[in-house]
C-alpha cells in the first residue's frame, strides 16, 4: 500500500520533533517534509507533493490561515488539518471555510492525530457533528446577514436532490446514513456529494456543512 505523504508545519521545533517522532513509526505514513512558517509551505508542497498537511494555525510570519487559503486555491491542493489550541475561534473557522478538512487540538492524543491524518487522506472530514455545531454557534454572530445572502445564492444552483444531500451533510450524516435516509445507494450519495462540491466550488464536506448553515438550511430543517 502506498503510504500517506505528510507535511508538518509548525514554528516550534519541539512540536515538529514530537510529531515526527510520534508519527514516523507508522507503516502507512511517510513524513516528506517540515516547515517552520507558512511562507515555506507552497514551495514545499511543490517539491514533496504531500497528501496531507498538518498545519499550525499561529505562526509569526505567514500563519496557517494564510497558508491554507493559498493552498486552497490550487487544483492539486493537499488535504489540510489545522493544529490549534482552541476548540473554536475565528481563525479556525476561516481556515475551514478556506478548505481545511478539519482541525485537531495540540494536546490531542497521538493515536487520534494519526487517525485524523488517515481519515482526511481517505476523504473524510475530522469534525464530529458536535464540534461542527460548536463552530457554527461560534460563527452565528459574525457577518451573518452578508454570509446568508451569498450562501443562498450559491445553494440555489443545486437541484432538489443535491440540496437534500447537502443538508444531510450539514447535519453530520455519513454517506451510509444519508443513503438510508434518502433511499439511495452509497455510490449515488458519493456522486451527489462530488457534484455539490463541483457546483459550489468547494473542497470538502466541512465546507458544504458550513455553507448549508450560512444559507439557513439547517434552521429550516429544524436543526
Amino acid at each position: 500500500m502506498t503510504p500517506i505523504r505528510l507535511l508538518l508545519v509548525d514554528d516550534d521545533p519541539l512540536v515538529r520533533a514530537g510529531l515526527s517522532f510520534m508519527m514516523g513509526g507508522a507503516d502507512d505514513l511517510e513524513i516528506v517534509g517540515e516547515a517552520a512558517d507558512g511562507s515555506e509551505v507552497e514551495a514545499l508542497v511543490d517539491r514533496t507533493h504531500p497528501d496531507v498537511v498538518l498545519m499550525d494555525i499561529r505562526m509569526p510570519t505567514v500563519d496557517g490561515l494564510a497558508a491554507t487559503e493559498l493552498l486552497g486555491g490550487r487544483k492539486d491542493a493537499p488535504q489540510i488539518i489545522v493544529l490549534t489550541t482552541f476548540h473554536a475561534d475565528d481563525q479556525v473557522l476561516r481556515a475551514l471555510r478556506a478548505g481545511a478538512a478539519g482541525f485537531v487540538l495540540k494536546d490531542t492524543p497521538p493515536a487520534e492525530i494519526l487517525d485524523a491524518v488517515r481519515r482526511v487522506a481517505a476523504g473524510d472530514p475530522v469534525l464530529s457533528p458536535a464540534v461542527t455545531r460548536q463552530l457554527m454557534a461560534h460563527a452565528a454572530g459574525t457577518s451573518a446577514d452578508t454570509r446568508r445572502t451569498s450562501a443562498r445564492t450559491r445553494v440555489a444552483t443545486l437541484n432538489d436532490r443535491e440540496r437534500e444531500v447537502a443538508v444531510a451533510v450539514g447535519q453530520g450524516r455519513s454517506n451510509a446514513e444519508i443513503a438510508t435516509e434518502l433511499f439511495m445507494s452509497v455510490a449515488t450519495v458519493k456522486t451527489h456529494v462530488s457534484r455539490i462540491l463541483a457546483k459550489l466550488g468547494l473542497n470538502n464536506r466541512v465546507q458544504i456543512a458550513l455553507l448549508t448553515y450560512d444559507a439557513g438550511l439547517l434552521e429550516e430543517d429544524g436543526h
